[in-house]
């Protein structure tokens, strides 16, 4: 039971750290050719977590729309038995 929780955390874990690479690499394409530049610009401006913020809303909203997903997979399924 338990090593199903963790791997269940661990896979979610995973989609949003993608998440929060892809967001990044869309609002900041400058990322890709000076990252460096673009940490000591979010150091001054000390807005560390706005991208962790930001990618939870996205994940929270994914989360939904799979859960909403598999509940009515579940209910067709419960009904063509």
């Amino acid at each position: 039971m338990m090593q199903k929780f963790k791997s269940i955390v661990k896979k979610e874990f995973l989609y949003y750290l993608i998440i929060l690479v892809i967001l990044a690499l869309i609002m900041h394409i400058d990322l890709l050719s000076d990252p460096l530049l673009r940490f000591d610009t979010m150091k001054e401006k000390e807005n560390y977590f706005h991208p962790f913020f930001y990618s939870f809303i996205v994940y929270s909203i994914i989360l939904l729309l799979r859960s909403i997903i598999n509940l009515l997979a579940k209910l067709f399924k419960k009904k063509t038995k």
